[in-house]
């Protein structure tokens, strides 16, 4: 086995920091960061008989992230979505934006329904199995936020 190695494991983008103080803060946060990618899609396949044979079946990027992050042995999962924060209540009048939050909770909420499966289940999800299976650490943000999210605190924070 490879020795743990402090990984962040994104699948839509990369950190961007418009000013140095930024990317300072960055590389003191992580020594030697690798960003990987895990795009959704592909042609699932079985090996049957010796070949591989093509099957009906979705590849779901945020559990294919959650699990090449596991393999690398990540202390970080950064995933990547369409919105600064995780919300409950998405939408409604009493929306309330998430800062950090610890699993359990996250758990608690997705079991309320707060996160539909076509929507951000499958990232809470992917965070909660990252969690479970010996991550740190889980940010969810949006492109534009990542930087701040991975710096300063912007973003979801999920945490143990």
């Amino acid at each position: 086995d490879a020795p743990p190695a402090r990984a962040a494991s994104m699948y839509s983008c990369s950190a961007t920091f418009s000013t140095e103080d930024r990317a300072k803060k960055y590389r003191g946060r992580f020594a030697s960061p690798t960003a990987v990618r895990v795009g959704g899609g592909g042609i699932p396949v079985i090996r049957k008989d010796g070949c591989l044979e093509g099957v009906a079946a979705v590849i779901d990027k945020d559990l294919a992230t959650c699990l090449l992050a596991e393999k690398l042995h990540s202390d970080l999962l950064i995933i990547s979505t369409g919105v600064p924060q995780v919300s409950i209540n998405f939408g409604k009048p009493n929306e309330e934006k998430l800062g950090t939050v610890k699993a359990e909770k996250m758990a608690q909420y997705l079991a309320e329904g707060h996160f539909p499966p076509g929507s951000m289940g499958p990232k809470i999800e992917a965070a909660l199995n990252f969690l479970k299976n010996g991550g740190k650490e889980v940010i969810i943000t949006d492109p534009k936020n990542l930087g701040a999210a991975v710096t300063g605190g912007q973003g979801t924070h999920i945490i143990k």
